[in-house]
C-alpha cells in the first residue's frame, strides 16, 4: 500500500499529535498532514516541520482524504456540525472519540462517508500503540486502509464495535495503569537503594522485557511467573504480600470502574 493520503487530525492535542509524530517517524511526510486546534499557536513546531496547521476544521476536511477526530466527547457534535458539509463518499472519517457509536456519527453527518472507530493509545508517538478498530461491514475496504496506517505505529486489532468501549479502558487508559505500576516500582527501587533515574530505568526496562516475553512466546503470565518463583524465595514472598494487599483485585476494580464511567462522557 502507498501511504500517500492527505490526513486531517481534528483537535490535535496529546493523542492527535502522537498520531502525527508516530506516522512521520515511519517516513510519512509532514506535508501530508493538516493539524487543527482552536489555539493553533500550540502547533507551531509542527508547522516548522512542514505540516499544515490551522483552526478551520471544515477547510482541513475539504483538503484531506482521511479525517481523524481526536476531540473530547463533549465537543464531537459541534465539530461534526462544522465539517459535515465538507464530507463526501470519497473521504473516510475516523473517530477516536469515546462513547459515540458509528450509527450515531453517521446519523449526525447524514451517512455521507464511511466511518471507522479507532482506539489507540499515546504510545503511537514511539510506534508501540495498541490500536483497536471497528467499522460497519459495508466499510471493510476503508477499515483495511485505516488499519494499514495505524499498523505503522504499533499493533492493530480489528474488533466488533460493541468492544470499543472495553478497548478504550484496556488499551487507551491502560497506558496510565502501567505507568502507575512503573512509578510505584521505581519508588520501591529508591527505598531499597537506587537513585531515582536508575530505579525508573530498571523498572521500565523490566516491564518492557516482561511484555516482550508474553508477546514473543504467547505464554500465560503465570507460566513466566513460575520460572522466577523458587520455593521459599524472595519473589514469591513479595508477590504474596502484594496480593494480600489487593494488587490484582485493585487493578480489576479500577478497570471495571473506568469502564462504568464511559457512559457519563457524552
Amino acid at each position: 500500500m502507498k501511504y500517500n493520503h492527505k490526513i486531517a487530525i481534528i483537535g490535535s492535542g496529546n493523542i492527535g499529535t502522537a498520531i502525527y509524530q508516530g506516522m512521520i517517524n515511519k517516513d510519512m511526510n509532514p506535508t501530508q498532514f493538516f493539524l487543527t486546534r482552536r489555539r493553533k499557536i500550540f502547533l507551531s513546531s509542527y508547522e516548522k516541520e512542514g505540516a499544515i496547521i490551522g483552526s478551520d476544521n471544515a477547510e482541513a476536511t475539504k483538503k484531506s482524504d482521511i479525517i481523524i477526530l481526536t476531540v473530547l466527547p463533549k465537543q464531537l457534535k459541534s465539530v461534526l456540525a462544522e465539517i459535515k458539509d465538507s464530507l463526501d463518499s470519497s473521504k473516510v472519517l475516523v473517530s477516536v472519540v469515546t462513547a459515540y457509536s458509528i450509527a450515531e456519527i453517521k446519523d449526525f453527518i447524514g451517512s455521507k462517508c464511511p466511518v471507522v472507530l479507532a482506539m489507540p493509545n499515546t504510545a503511537l508517538a514511539v510506534g508501540e500503540s495498541m490500536t483497536c478498530l471497528a467499522s460497519d461491514d459495508e466499510d471493510k475496504e476503508q477499515l483495511d486502509m485505516v488499519s494499514a496506517y495505524f499498523d505503522l505505529v504499533g499493533e492493530v486489532l480489528n474488533i466488533p464495535e460493541n468492544l470499543i468501549g472495553s478497548a478504550t479502558i484496556l488499551a487507551a487508559c491502560g497506558v496510565a495503569y502501567f505507568m502507575r505500576y512503573i512509578r510505584a516500582a521505581s519508588q520501591g527501587g529508591i527505598q531499597v537503594g537506587f537513585h531515582a533515574k536508575e530505579a525508573q530505568f530498571i523498572a521500565a526496562q523490566t516491564a518492557k522485557g516482561a511484555s516482550k516475553l508474553l508477546l514473543t512466546t504467547g505464554n500465560h503470565p503465570e507460566t513466566e511467573i513460575d520460572k522466577v518463583t523458587t520455593p521459599m524465595g524472595c519473589t514469591i514472598a513479595g508477590l504474596n504480600e502484594m496480593e494480600h494487599n489487593g494488587m490484582s483485585s485493585a487493578l480489576i476494580k479500577g478497570i471495571v470502574t473506568s469502564y462504568n464511567e464511559l457512559s457519563k462522557l457524552k
